[in-house]
């Protein structure tokens, strides 16, 4: 079950009894849906409190959040402001899944593109990337992986997303410096009609009147310096529709909340999106109805205020489709889900899993008297054993959670770990493993 808003539209017709009746059918069945999506949320903030109080009194755990490596490779490292803005947020341990108890981002099941630059060279602007201006890989001592950064006016382009369908998710992860300007620009994300029908790459020379579509983005300071700012604006032929901007407190550079997820999905005309766990919009007619959108960039519109001032992006991951946990669990006996996300080699679930794991839970409480089996599965990077010791370490972090978050009973759970051996893609490029990186719920 997608636990989303969705808006319900019933028509009575006046002209015949078999009419009526079938309307007041549709309107038990809603309300019968209804009762059962309260029941499930009355049971998981059960759970949740539950879980809580148990907690209470105890003395506190070791951190797990995972050190950086010091023995990476720092080349080109980002500059002294961005280290310094993570060396004090690594100070502090990752939100608890609980902390993302609204959070209900599912993300698409199968994975289109990802993309950590871990192919590109350092110092490089990215192969499959195109700019009207430039931009480099990086690395960062306090960030594992390369990040592309980016200062100077222009677009960003990953010309691999060259059709955005009407089901899809987009996630990445974005870094600011410590003590972002105001005065400096933020970094926006467009996705925008094609013109004639054709994928534009450089929309510095098309003419506004001849743009559709969406922009989103975020900056980390408002005009009080007490947060960040979130903005939203969509626009039919170069005209805006629907103009928005409001304060967040998940993107606050002055406060050291440097770093941020950044998850949007789109449902056909509708698009969510939220900044870590926080559903920032929520606009049912986003994007305008009978057109095709197939550009994504995403844009720098100004100097920056600040020399120092950058922003670094990566983990770029792009899904499609529209999971169905209680068919495909229920009905079909088996659920696969690339939406449960753990830190790098470790068994740490990652705290934007929130909105799968509820949603997988929502389905265990509604079926109390299914069984699954969970079932852990990684990449090819690493040892075979390696491999099988982490994701069946995985799978019982993810038995542990929907036990003691959610409030599943653990006799109704079992936990194994295949590692790479059961690949269903390549593990030649990012999205490829990406994809061979899930968790299964397998009904028993």
């Amino acid at each position: 079950m997608i636990l989303a808003c969705t808006t319900v539209m019933i028509s009575f017709s006046i002209s015949g009894n078999g009419q009526i009746l079938k309307s007041f059918g549709n309107r038990v069945k809603q309300k019968v849906n209804e009762r059962i999506s309260r029941k499930t949320d009355e049971a998981i903030d059960k759970g949740l409190d539950k879980a809580e109080n148990a907690g209470k009194g105890k003395g506190k755990t070791k951190d797990s959040t995972a050190v950086p490596d010091n023995n990476q490779d720092n080349e080109a490292v980002a500059d002294q402001n961005i280290d310094t803005a993570n060396d004090r947020a690594s100070t502090t341990a990752e939100p608890a899944l609980r902390v993302y108890s609204k959070f209900d981002f599912i993300p698409g099941d199968t994975v289109i593109a990802y993309d950590d630059f871990s192919k590109d060279a350092i110092g490089d602007f990215p192969v499959t990337w195109n700019t009207n201006s430039s931009g480099e890989v990086v690395t960062s001592s306090t960030q594992t992986g390369h990040l592309l950064m980016v200062r100077k006016p222009g677009k960003f382009i990953p010309e691999y997303i060259k059709s955005l369908p009407d089901n899809f998710t987009l996630e990445y992860d974005m870094i600011c410096n410590d003590r972002f300007s105001y005065y400096s620009p933020a970094l926006s994300l467009y996705f925008l009609t094609g013109v004639g029908g054709k994928e534009v790459f450089d929309y510095s020379f098309i003419a506004w009147q001849k743009r559709s579509g969406v922009k989103i983005g975020a900056h980390p300071s408002n005009a009080s310096s007490n947060g960040g700012i979130a903005f939203a604006e969509n626009f039919e032929d170069g005209t805006s529709v629907i103009k928005n901007q409001i304060n967040t407190v998940q993107f606050n550079s002055l406060a050291g909340k440097t770093k941020l997820h950044v998850s949007v999905w789109r449902q056909k005309q509708r698009i969510r999106v939220y900044l870590n766990e926080e559903k920032v919009y929520d606009l049912p007619r986003a994007f305008p109805a009978g057109k095709t959108y197939s550009t994504v960039f995403f844009e720098v519109s100004s100097e920056m205020n600040n020399d120092n001032d950058r922003y670094l992006i990566s983990n770029i991951k792009f899904s499609t489709g529209t999971p169905d946990t209680r068919s495909k669990l229920i009905t079909e006996g088996k659920f696969v889900t690339r939406g449960i996300l753990f830190d790098i080699s470790s068994d740490k679930i990652r705290p934007e899993s929130y909105g799968v794991l509820k949603d997988i839970a929502g389905v265990l409480l509604e079926n109390s008297s299914v069984k699954v089996k969970i079932v852990g599965h990684t990449d090819a990077d690493g040892s075979d054993a390696d491999n099988i010791a982490l994701s069946k370490r995985r799978a019982e972090s993810v038995k542990n959670s929907l036990k003691n978050e959610f409030g599943i009973d653990a006799s109704r759970l079992e936990a194994d770990g295949k590692g790479e051996s059961q690949p269903v893609d390549n593990n030649t490029t990012p999205e490829a493993k990406a994809n061979n990186r899930r968790v299964e719920f397998i009904k028993l």
